[in-house]
């Protein structure tokens, strides 16, 4: 899934929009949307991103691809050879980007659970003779002990299978339901579709 996760990074690039861990606190970027939620015990954030880039250059033999995002910014990248048909893509051709990326966090009170991580995905892509697209998801779900909390900053502090980390919990109703020896369960989704699509004609 590596390609598919830099071409990810490619879309948040383009739109002017960043990973959810560091900008769920701001504002999305062009053609994005947030949505949060939350009940006792449980929150969740999304994000999506939807755009249209204008294909500047590209070198089939080499696989390579510049889009010119809606706010002008250009970003090269090399095409996953998942995405087939790529000797019909033209310069001036328009991809069109759907982006969706959420985390959700879930309170196990006194959990008895395994500290444990789970990686699943999924692609497709369009068939032989088609325009050129493709889609890809990704889950990750990871179980992690509550080993501190800090009253003072509303943090936690999560040791997860691989490694410890500390979680600001701002919602102080929310912070005040943890304690040591809980478990939270935190599960991280995004899905990634890519399809040419015929140029606008100008009226």
């Amino acid at each position: 899934m590596n390609k598919y996760k830099s071409l990810a990074f490619v879309v948040l690039a383009l739109s002017g929009a960043v990973a959810l861990p560091a900008g769920a606190q701001q504002q999305p970027g062009a053609g994005a949307a947030v949505v949060a939620a939350s009940a006792p015990g449980k929150a969740t954030v999304a994000r999506t991103v939807k755009l249209v880039a204008t294909v500047e250059s590209i070198d089939v033999a080499k696989r390579e691809i510049s889009l010119k995002g809606p706010r002008g910014n250009v970003v090269a990248f090399e095409v996953d050879p998942a995405v087939r048909n790529l000797e019909q893509v033209k310069v001036g051709d328009q991809v069109a980007v759907r982006y969706l990326e959420a985390l959700s966090l879930t309170l196990k009170k006194d959990g008895k659970e395994l500290r444990s991580s789970a990686e699943s995905g999924d692609a497709a892509r369009a068939p032989a003779g088609e325009r050129p697209g493709a889609v890809a998801a990704r889950q990750v779900e990871v179980t992690a002990d509550v080993i501190a909390v800090n009253a003072k900053t509303q943090t936690l502090t999560l040791k997860g299978p691989k490694q410890t980390v500390n979680l600001h919990v701002p919602d102080p109703k929310q912070f005040k339901l943890v304690k040591v020896g809980d478990q939270i369960q935190a599960v991280y989704t995004e899905a990634l579709a890519v399809s040419v699509e015929p140029v606008a004609k100008k009226k």
